[in-house]
């Protein structure tokens, strides 16, 4: 039986660079230079997206509609008007949900099997 798919499902699933780019614009925009920073150290340094890589990843995200260049700027004392602030859009923010979501039920799978140490 063949099911119709959501527009949310058609995104998914995301490569982890996505992912993490997503996340890391979840609590608030970030220019290009954060970002990279943000998912080095919540990685632990396991991604690290170079400058093309990243710009790559906002033109890609940008032209699906799952985040967009924010009109927020810092406080001009902390702002350098030549950076570009992105933020998640609303489908977006639902996308990294779903995904999150997928994820989870993946490693709650795993877990019935002998590949995943269950947690007490």
């Amino acid at each position: 039986m063949e099911t119709e798919e959501t527009p949310i499902e058609r995104y998914l699933p995301l490569k982890p660079a996505a992912l993490q780019l997503l996340l890391s614009l979840a609590g608030s925009p970030k220019h290009g230079w954060a970002i990279m920073r943000d998912v080095s150290a919540s990685t632990e340094g396991k991604i690290k997206l170079s400058a093309g890589t990243l710009y790559g990843l906002i033109k890609r995200l940008g032209d699906q509609g799952l985040i967009t260049e924010s009109k927020e700027r810092p406080p001009k004392h902390w702002d350098d008007e030549r950076r570009r602030y992105y933020e998640l859009t609303k489908l977006g923010r639902s996308v990294a949900e779903a995904e999150l979501e997928r994820l989870s039920q993946l490693l709650a799978h795993a877990r019935t099997t002998d590949l995943v140490v269950n947690e007490a």
